[in-house]
């Protein structure tokens, strides 16, 4: 690891104005991924600015939203009575995610900024990594590719984004607040993250100097929900497919709504609209389910070693919304 600068800023201004100052700067929450990035050789800024004294942290109701701030900690959002009484898709999703030790540190905006675990980003000895240095290839493409992606990729890059948590938000609609010198916005999470194409180190739409500070999760009437996560091991270990379902339900068992996000097969939280409205008006069930499951991995291009992601996030996707019919 290379020798670093630190500061730990008070107020969000500070904070930004410290990054602006220092070149090749990085903000630190939680740490639970920076941290281990620049002991691999993968991050190696010059700066860090500890934002973790930043009032940031509350986690409120407004009149049309819930906002969690960027620095909740990930075990905080999940035993929140707000989240667990309203969106408890998104606990399930966060209780699903790593280790109890790293969810009491990991914070809400680190958690949405977590970088792929490919093998091939993750350690340097591999030159050809595009996120790592554009323009050098990808390995992923010949090389052992079971945990990447089969929907989003490009030619560029295969990697998939890791996390649990941004899938439940994909699917809750929630928004993505930052601050910068420019102000503050508000990004639609869909909008957030970026698929590869030709820029993959490139990966969401934070301009220069933004911090995030915040996720609004708009307020919504009562539907069934679940997370289902598929992985190697039943504990500590990331998805190979995950899928966040949200049912809205008449008195009939006739859909109203449907949200379905998938985790573990795209760069980003991957989110089909088309799916999702072929279910409006149709009975809840395994058939019309396997039909949506359908619309879902249209256009998915496995590789060498992952192709059982096709048929596993078709079942899953299935499995999910049929739990989430049940509690609707």
């Amino acid at each position: 690891m290379r020798p670093f600068g630190y500061s730990r800023p008070t107020q969000v201004a500070e904070a930004i104005a410290q990054e602006r100052r220092q070149p090749e700067t990085k903000f630190l929450g939680g740490g639970t991924n920076l941290v281990d990035l620049m002991k691999m050789g993968v991050e190696h800024p010059a700066h860090l600015v500890d934002i973790t004294r930043l009032p940031l942290a509350q986690i409120q109701e407004h009149p049309n939203a819930i906002r969690i701030g960027a620095l909740a900690r990930n075990s905080e959002v999940a035993a929140h009575p707000l989240i667990l009484q309203k969106h408890p898709v998104l606990s399930q999703a966060i209780l699903a995610g790593a280790s109890p030790q790293i969810r009491n540190m990991a914070t809400t905006g680190g958690n949405l900024l977590q970088r792929t675990r490919c093998f091939y980003f993750y350690d340097p000895s591999y030159t050809e990594c595009n996120k790592r240095v554009p323009g050098s290839g990808c390995a992923a493409l010949r090389g052992y590719n079971r945990i990447h992606a089969i929907l989003g990729g490009s030619e560029q890059c295969i990697a998939t984004y890791p996390g649990d948590m941004a899938v439940a938000l994909t699917a809750l609609n929630a928004r993505v607040v930052v601050t910068g010198p420019q102000g503050e916005r508000s990004i639609p999470i869909d909008q957030f993250y970026k698929l590869p194409g030709n820029t993959p180190h490139i990966e969401h739409d934070l301009k220069p100097y933004e911090l995030i500070v915040a996720v609004e999760i708009p307020q919504a009437p009562s539907t069934g929900s679940h997370y289902l996560k598929v992985r190697d091991r039943n504990s500590f270990a990331f998805a190979l497919v995950s899928v966040a379902a949200i049912v809205d339900l008449t008195a009939d068992n006739r859909i109203r709504q449907t949200r379905i996000a998938l985790g573990g097969v795209a760069p980003k939280p991957w989110r089909v609209p088309e799916a999702e409205e072929s279910l409006r008006n149709q009975t809840a069930g395994e058939t019309a389910f396997r039909a949506a499951a359908e619309i879902i991995v249209k256009g998915a291009a496995p590789h060498r070693y992952n192709g059982f992601k096709v048929e596993m996030a078709r079942r899953s996707t299935v499995r999910a919304l049929l739990a989430a019919s049940q509690r609707a």
